[in-house]
Order: structure tokens, then sequence, then C-alpha cells
């Protein structure tokens, strides 16, 4: 028999999955429930209730995008930092993560919960994460907090234009001035 946090645990990584597969907009418990081989009943007894369970696959999916920015190979650089990222957030389980991401940032930006709690603890993980990263490329210490800032505000705008502008000259070249510039900003 599978313990109850155990099946909690499951449901939440695969409706982790399912949302960043169809997106949290207009996400309905019942479809949900059926697309995840089980009842809206059963998610209600694992989860408190909706927002439980919207606040769990937010973080089970924060979780994911962190362990993935870790797992990335050491640059050699702070520019070939940005650009190594860069390229993981346009591509598979870092993209869709981001997707998700920006999705719940736009809803929490009309402060509704949970939204807005979870992307305020989500940034922090994500820029301590981004801090990690440029330091291993070269950035000094001190300077990484506000490298990883401007990194962060960037890669969120430039996500939000990437379904129009995947692939143009423009879109390459902005990432490329983004990494020169968090390159300046860390001093390397």
């Amino acid at each position: 028999m599978i313990e109850g946090s155990e099946r909690r645990r499951e449901l939440a990584e695969a409706a982790t999955d399912h949302v960043l597969e169809h997106g949290l907009i207009g996400l309905s418990l019942r479809p949900l429930a059926a697309a995840l081989g089980t009842s809206d009943r059963m998610l209600l007894y694992h989860f408190s209730g909706k927002d439980d369970l919207v606040a769990t696959l937010l973080h089970t999916s924060n979780e994911r995008s962190i362990a993935l920015l870790r797992s990335l190979p050491p640059a050699a650089s702070v520019r070939d930092a940005v650009l190594t990222l860069w390229a993981a957030s346009t591509d598979g389980q870092l993209e869709r993560c981001q997707r998700l991401y920006v999705e719940a940032a736009a809803l929490g930006l009309l402060g509704q919960e949970p939204y807005a709690g979870i992307v305020r603890e989500s940034n922090r993980a994500w820029l301590a994460a981004l801090v990690d990263l440029l330091v291993a490329g070269g950035c000094a210490p001190a300077a990484a907090p506000r490298a990883a800032n401007l990194l962060d505000a960037a890669l969120m705008g430039l996500q939000l234009d990437l379904p129009l502008d995947r692939g143009t000259a423009q879109l390459e070249q902005s990432v490329s001035d983004l990494a020169d510039a968090v390159a300046a900003v860390a001093g390397a």
C-alpha cells in the first residue's frame, strides 16, 4: 500500500508534468484528475484544495528548474554561463518550467494567491541558483547578486517574446548583448 504522503508526491509530480505540457491558466480539477487517472475527490483528499495543489505543482516545477540550472556544465566565463543558460532555457524541460513560472507570475501580479507568494519564494531560490552559476563562471561574489538580478529580469523579458521571436537574428543579438552586459556587471 502506498502511503498518503508518497501518493501525494506521485500526484504532484504527475500534475506538474500535465501542467508543464498544457499550462496553468484554465486548470480545472476534473480534467486534471481524469488525465492523471484519478478523481477530483482523490485530488482533494491528497491536497487541501485547488490552491494547495497549484502551490505544490509550482514548487515542484521550481525545484525542477533549479535542479536543471544546477546541472548545467561549468562555464569558462560569465558570458558563457549566460549563453549556456539561455540555450537551456529555450529547449526542453527548463523552457516548460520557465513558461509555467511566467503564467504564475502573471497571475501573481494581479495579487492572486497562491501565485504571488509562490512567485516571491521561487524568485529567491532561483536567484540564489543564478548567483551560484555566475560565481562558478568567474563572477566576483560581491557582484553576483546584481548580475543575477539583471540576468533574471532580462531572461524573463526574452522568455515573454520567445514564441514570437524564436530563431531571429534580433533575438540572438539581444542574448549576446545580455551576455556582454552581465559579464560587464560581473566584472569578468
